[in-house]
């Protein structure tokens, strides 16, 4: 890996970051609705599965106004990430516990990558990629509004592990 020398260097590394980070997100979210138990959380994983395809679009059409390669690094953190969540599908739990254990591991996703994306917002904004920050914007507004949603579906099927 090169020396980074400045905030453009950085930037680079953060969004190779998050392109490995929401690929291995593509490859783990429909193993997470396919485990899922509830109908809603199945749902919820699908949609955001869509969701995500759109984000890696972005980050995509970023790079490339930017004129950044994203492609070649890998997010350790996600791969980690994704393991406890697939360790969390392999546990003997009853129905409501299994997925209130996925929506745990998911919103610690979900946190991840609000921090990801809040910072490159950042650094765009900071550097008058104002064009860029608005696209990236969406992003973080998608993921909060996905930790939101996985909140209130927690709040139903949590209520269920309690018993």
């Amino acid at each position: 890996m090169s020396k980074l020398e400045n905030l453009k260097d950085l930037l680079e590394h953060e969004l190779q970051d998050l392109y490995s980070a929401e690929k291995q997100l593509t490859e783990a979210l429909p193993k997470m609705a396919k485990s899922a138990k509830s109908p809603i959380l199945k749902a919820a994983f699908e949609s955001h599965l869509k969701q995500t395809e759109i984000q890696i679009e972005r980050l995509e059409k970023v790079a490339s106004e930017i004129d950044v390669d994203i492609k070649g690094e890998e997010c350790k953190a996600m791969r980690g990430l994704i393991k406890e969540g697939s360790d969390m599908m392999k546990e003997n739990a009853e129905d409501a516990v299994h997925d209130a254990g996925l929506i745990a591991a998911a919103q610690r996703v979900e946190h991840y990558e609000m921090a990801g994306y809040g910072t490159i917002v950042r650094y765009l904004q900071m550097m008058k990629l104002t064009s860029a920050a608005k696209t990236l914007s969406k992003t973080l507004d998608e993921e909060k509004e996905t930790d939101l949603k996985l909140t209130e579906i927690a709040e139903k099927i949590n209520v269920d592990a309690i018993a």
